[in-house]
């Protein structure tokens, strides 16, 4: 069925955006490794397509909010700079792909932790530095908010037709892994480059990692790796128990 005419069928009746028609069959894998509810599950695959445009405009926005950050960036650290943006476009491959009927292992691994990974992280430190965000207005600070948890919610979409084979994981790993160490503890250039918090000032045009807001946002962003690399695994074990995968 094409999109347009499944656009059609949706549109004529409502109820098929929660209903499961032409849908990965769900795992019934335990609700820590699926934690949405199903008819959640299944409207976000329904309308998959609208997920990958939305989620393509936040990538576009994201660029632009890194704008600053890109001008005291060295430029060849540029690609390990925009940590949000790259995991929407991440997730917006990974849907369009499984739409088109070419999904892919290695862009599903590197979406789920993406969004995970980020779609948690950016609300922890717009927490754990709330007064330092003051300067947001307050609808920035709560789209920044509620926008990244959303990406934890697309995060949990994918194990619905995802497989997590090891080397997939792997390359997702070493990918967040590579952006952990160049972010807070081996900058290949300059200062580290993790994404900016204003409980670290910058003078002169350079962020000053100031104790202990840097072991903060370290913290978090390693922990959420590790979280990514063991749920992902751990989904792919209980998919493979329950004879879903071979």
């Amino acid at each position: 069925m094409d999109a347009a005419t499944r656009l059609r069928r949706l549109l004529d009746d409502p109820r098929r955006l929660f209903a499961d028609d032409n849908l990965p069959a769900g795992a019934d894998l335990p609700r820590w490794l699926a934690p949405l509810p199903e008819w959640l599950e299944n409207f976000g695959l329904n309308i998959a397509w609208l997920v990958v445009v939305i989620n393509l405009v936040g990538t576009a926005f994201g660029f632009w909010y890194y704008g600053y950050q890109f001008s005291i960036e060295p430029t060849a650290m540029w690609p390990l700079v925009p940590d949000s943006p790259v995991a929407t476009l991440f997730i917006a491959l990974s849907l369009a792909l499984w739409r088109l009927g070419r999904s892919n292992e290695y862009v599903n691994a590197l979406a789920f932790f993406g969004c995970l990974k980020l779609g948690l992280w950016t609300p922890y430190v717009l927490l754990a530095f709330k007064a330092d965000f003051s300067y947001l207005h307050w609808a920035m600070y709560n789209f920044l908010f509620w926008s990244h948890l959303a990406m934890v919610v697309e995060a949990f979409l994918i194990q619905r037709y995802a497989e997590f084979p090891s080397l997939a994981v792997l390359v997702a790993v070493g990918w967040y892994a590579l952006n952990d160490l160049v972010d807070y503890f081996v900058p290949i250039a300059g200062t580290p480059h993790h994404t900016l918090i204003p409980a670290e000032p910058i003078v002169d045009g350079v962020v000053q990692h100031v104790s202990p807001a840097h072991e903060y946002a370290a913290a978090g962003a390693v922990l959420l790796t590790v979280a990514a690399t063991f749920l992902a695994l751990a989904t792919r074990v209980a998919k493979l128990e329950r004879g879903v995968i071979d």
